[in-house]
């Protein structure tokens, strides 16, 4: 593209925080841009489970009706829980978009002075110190790997023959990336008019079920911190640096001890779960089994407000 576009807002990634930021602030009336590396839309996985948190960011976005209308919601007492598909969820946040807010095969090349974009929001990773496990290096090996693990659990033969009759094309490798919750206490969420949100955040375990969810809460305050400060005078207008470097660290702060508490409790749900030891097996079975379960649910059960 030749010349500069000046922005006020610029959120690098189309993932579920970036979506989900965009829109809250298109609610609101304020103007984004949304950078996106890929061609499409992208995602990963066919499909996750979206809890009672993740809902009511989304009606607070205006979406949640058209979701549930495609979803079944599981018997779950007060709890509203479904299994959502994500390039449909990701399909009806851009839709909601106008045309044009997202710029996709777009990059982030480097970010240089104060001015050119007033705020600027990462939903992916960007000189990030989280370690890289021990990943598979191939999906071959990464379903041998799958397979020999699900063999030592004594999973049915049914749902291994499921897995070893899969073509190579049906397995979605992924890198899974953890970040200390000592890291979020002593780290910058927020630094000048540039923010973090999502799995740049707050990268958790998959026990819990909340990457995504949490990940639509960080969208909606997100949207809401910002759009306070550009319709500080009731339109909207250029509220300058110091004004949205201030929004930018609300939202951290409000955001910070809710991303540590969903870090650690998926890390030691997911310790219980998967310990070999015979002291943690036996107290797991005997005694967390109703621990586990409502850790999860208390997780799920946080409202992150209106836009």
């Amino acid at each position: 593209m030749e010349g500069s576009d000046v922005e006020g807002i610029v959120i690098a990634g189309a993932g579920l925080a970036g979506l989900a930021t965009a829109l809250g602030l298109h609610r609101k009336g304020v103007r984004s841009l949304v950078l996106e590396s890929s061609a499409t839309l992208r995602a990963s996985g066919f499909a996750f489970t979206t809890w009672t948190n993740a809902f009511r960011a989304l009606d607070a976005l205006g979406v949640g009706d058209k979701i549930r209308e495609h979803h079944l919601l599981y018997e779950s007492g007060p709890h509203e829980i479904r299994c959502v598909k994500r390039y449909f969820l990701r399909e009806t946040l851009e839709n909601e978009l106008p045309e044009g807010t997202i710029r996709f095969s777009s990059k982030i090349v480097s970010i240089e002075g104060r001015r050119q974009c007033e705020a600027l929001t990462f939903g992916r990773w960007l000189n990030d110190k989280s370690k890289d496990g021990d990943a598979e290096e191939s999906v071959a090996k990464m379903r041998s790997y799958v397979l020999a693990k699900l063999r030592a659990a004594r999973i049915p033969a049914e749902a291994l023959d499921v897995i070893e009759r899969s073509e190579m094309s049906d397995v979605v490798s992924s890198p899974l990336r953890f970040r200390s919750p000592l890291a979020l206490v002593r780290g910058s969420i927020s630094r000048g008019n540039v923010c973090v949100a999502g799995d740049a955040f707050h990268p958790t375990t998959t026990e819990l079920g909340q990457g995504g969810c949490a990940a639509l809460e960080d969208g909606v305050v997100l949207a809401r911190c910002l759009s306070e400060a550009f319709l500080a005078d009731g339109a909207e207008h250029d509220p300058g640096y110091e004004a949205v470097t201030a929004a930018l660290e609300k939202y951290a702060e409000e955001r910070r001890w809710r991303g540590i508490r969903l870090i650690t409790a998926a890390y030691v749900v997911g310790f219980i779960q998967q310990s070999t030891n015979p002291v943690i097996k036996f107290l797991r079975e005997k005694f967390l089994s109703g621990l586990l379960a409502k850790t999860m649910i208390t997780m799920a059960d946080y409202d992150c407000g209106k836009l």
